[in-house]
């Protein structure tokens, strides 16, 4: 015989259509996340220091947790790639907003890519797209042609007030770039240099006082 409740009430009906969750349910990996400890852990560390399991830990998860989202590190190269280049053209897109006058908007993008080549230093081939699997390499560089095309703006925008002199503004305009992405290569923040006396020093060569 059912026994019946001593309170008065009937027991509350039980859900059959679910089953109860077994142990802690599983955590949403923010990829936005992985990228900020990956690229905290490349400048701390350096290049050969990060791994899958390096990264969860820094995140506080279990590697298998992790592994659910991100399966390689080329995985988490290409998190790392598309969070940086989207936060890189975002800024560059600001700055041009930012600054009306050709001059300013030129020397606002040159001061900043250095920025960011200092920043970037240690994952670097990353953000030029070394190592990349194909898909995500693919992306980079429809990525790196627009990034081109917003830079090229900007140099025939100076070019046209009497700035800068060029022929050809996608030429100089890859050798800016060229030049101001190459501090990451050279760069020490245990040495003289600056971020903004590396800048200046650009802008002296790029766009020389009349």
């Amino acid at each position: 015989m059912a026994s019946k409740a001593t309170d008065g009430k009937s027991p509350a009906p039980r859900d059959v259509g679910t089953k109860r969750p077994v142990g802690r349910p599983r955590r949403v990996i923010d990829l936005d996340q992985v990228a900020d400890v990956a690229a905290q852990l490349y400048a701390r560390h350096g290049y050969d220091a990060v791994s899958i399991e390096s990264v969860a830990e820094r995140l506080g998860v279990s590697r298998a947790t992790l592994y659910r989202t991100i399966r390689s590190m080329d995985e988490l190269h290409t998190v790392l790639f598309e969070r940086s280049a989207r936060n890189v053209e975002l800024e560059a897109h600001a700055l041009l907003e930012r600054h009306k006058d050709s001059r300013e908007a030129l020397i606002a993008l040159i001061t900043f890519q250095i920025e960011a080549s200092i920043r970037m230093r240690e994952y670097v081939g990353v953000y030029f797209g070394w190592g990349l699997p194909a898909d995500a390499f693919e992306r980079w560089r429809q990525w790196a042609t627009e990034y081109e095309r917003l830079w090229s703006t900007a140099v025939e925008r100076a070019a046209a007030d009497g700035h800068l002199k060029v022929d050809d503004p996608m030429v100089a305009t890859r050798l800016i770039l060229g030049m101001v992405n190459w501090v990451s290569r050279w760069y020490r923040a245990e040495g003289p240099c600056t971020s903004e006396s590396i800048a200046a020093e650009a802008i002296r060569l790029v766009l020389p006082k009349a």
